[in-house]
């Protein structure tokens, strides 16, 4: 069984009944399953340090950041 569904279904059976607790979702191993319990509805998760990291990375915002500094540098100017 999927453990994302089985936090789906917790969710969808506490807010059926208005439970009123809190879902932890513990161990995430992947940066897509922060984005799962966030849709589920998770209160709180636990994840290694490199998958939070993982979660401000991007391809697309590492080659836009590349290029805005590389444009920036072209301009001679500094802050």
């Amino acid at each position: 069984f999927d453990g994302m569904a089985l936090i789906s279904d917790i969710r969808l059976i506490y807010d059926n009944y208005h439970y009123q607790t809190q879902i932890l979702v513990a161990s995430i191993r992947h940066g897509i399953h922060v984005l799962e319990s966030a849709r589920i509805g998770a209160d709180v998760i636990t994840a290694p340090p490199a998958v939070i990291k993982g979660l401000f990375r991007h391809v697309l915002t590492e080659k836009g950041i590349e290029g805005f500094l590389a444009d920036w540098a072209k301009t001679g100017q500094s802050i």
